[in-house]
């Protein structure tokens, strides 16, 4: 008979994979959507039609086909397997989440009207300095809750690495349905409920600490 401690046991171990694919995707992700956005955005026409059409498959496609295409094009391609499983869900959610992140990146920068450029300019500033002291707040407090939403939705979407055989919490869940015990499956929603509670919590201070920075 299958105990209480055993079942929570597993799904610890679960949730910490999905823990690990969320936090690796963010610390990526964040920092390749801002290269992908100045590609998007360069003056380099070539360039930037290359990153756009990039952004437009990406964002077009599954990201369930993305980790398919991750896992087995190596191997069908180049003849070299993708063995690590892990490995392939990571590839596949940072550039699926860099690409939405890069057109939140830039939508608030080119929201930002461009009197402000013009007035620090007029001021003596320089490129560097217009962009750090008087756009770069106004840019985060404007992404802001749409960043929130996307990151609410990663936190989900890290269940869905279970279709290339990742063993994350709802796999872990589901094993047990088959010694025919159900609230396994149905109680993973309050470890993703517990996640998206504090990461809600964590957003709305981000929020009023940078109401000083009114748009």
């Amino acid at each position: 008979m299958t105990s209480v401690s055993e079942v929570i046991s597993s799904l610890n171990g679960g949730i910490l994979v999905n823990l690990k694919l969320f936090f690796v995707t963010l610390i990526f992700a964040l920092p390749l959507g801002i290269i992908i956005m100045f590609g998007s955005r360069t003056r380099f026409l070539p360039l930037r039609w290359i990153t756009r059409v990039f952004v437009w498959i990406i964002r077009g496609t599954p990201l369930m086909l993305q980790l398919f295409v991750v896992l087995y094009a190596p191997g069908l391609l180049f003849d070299m397997p993708m063995s690590n499983r892990f490995l392939a869900a990571e590839i596949a959610f940072i550039i699926n989440y860099a690409t939405y992140f890069s057109e939140i990146y830039r939508g608030g920068l080119e929201s930002v009207p461009k009197g402000q450029y013009e007035a620090a300019e007029v001021l003596g500033m320089k490129k560097p300095q217009i962009f750090f002291r008087v756009i770069l707040m106004q840019v985060i407090k404007r992404i802001t809750p749409a960043m929130g939403n996307e990151l609410i939705t990663l936190t989900k979407d890290t269940s869905l690495s279970r279709v290339i055989g990742l063993t994350e919490i709802i796999m872990c869940a589901e094993r047990f349905t088959e010694k025919g015990l159900i609230w396994p499956l149905f109680s993973t929603g309050i470890y993703f409920l517990i996640m998206n509670g504090v990461l809600t919590i964590l957003l709305m201070h981000l929020e009023k600490k940078l109401d000083y920075f009114k748009v």
